[in-house]
């Protein structure tokens, strides 16, 4: 059992959950020095290297949805013709006005 005193600056009170639906543990090998940078970054968000992990994957996961939307979304676009049939494209100096 843990004496009250050594708790001194430990807010034993006020608890926060987060329920972000069901969340999985998994095991991660890091490099030494990528767990050393971890623990580090946690601390400076006030954080677990876990949710550091996390967060960060998730970044990752939205950030290729969006890539894949956008990609999808141009894709899906009709062409559009740039010049007349039989006509040709303009030239470099004149696109530029040289």
């Amino acid at each position: 059992m843990v004496h009250p005193g050594h708790l001194k600056g430990v807010d034993t009170i006020f608890v926060l959950h987060y329920n972000c639906g069901m969340l999985k543990n998994v095991t991660i090998t890091l490099e030494e020095e990528v767990a050393r940078w971890a623990r580090i970054k946690a601390a400076e968000l006030d954080t677990s290297v876990s949710r550091l992990v996390g967060e960060m994957l998730s970044e990752k996961m939205k950030a290729e949805q969006d890539y894949t939307l956008a990609m999808q979304r141009f894709f899906a676009r009709v062409p559009q013709q740039l010049s007349e049939p039989g006509s040709s494209y303009p030239s470099r100096d004149e696109l530029h006005e040289r």
